[in-house]
């Protein structure tokens, strides 16, 4: 019986959460840092703020898809271009 039980837990469905770039995100939204896209100064930019896989992150406040958002405990503005390149779920 315990092995019926284990090949139907197997069998369950996983639960696969959708990505997003952070600027989908609403006010008040949080989520979790998937991956920075993007090369060179901005993504190694991005890395130093703390946008790495597996931050949480918060959006504090937005406007026209700028948004103000809480990463690793700081407070940082971002525009709607760089914001675009945080990929969270």
């Amino acid at each position: 019986m315990a092995a019926e039980n284990q090949a139907y837990a197997s069998a369950e469905p996983k639960v696969r959460m959708q990505q997003m770039p952070l600027t989908f995100l609403g006010e008040g939204g949080r989520a979790r840092v998937v991956k920075v896209r993007g090369k060179g100064d901005v993504h190694h930019h991005l890395e130093n703020l703390g946008f790495v896989e597996g931050a949480d992150v918060r959006v504090i406040s937005g406007s026209s898809g700028n948004l103000i958002v809480e990463v690793k405990g700081a407070r940082v503005a971002l525009d709607k271009s760089v914001a675009s390149k945080i990929i969270t779920c």
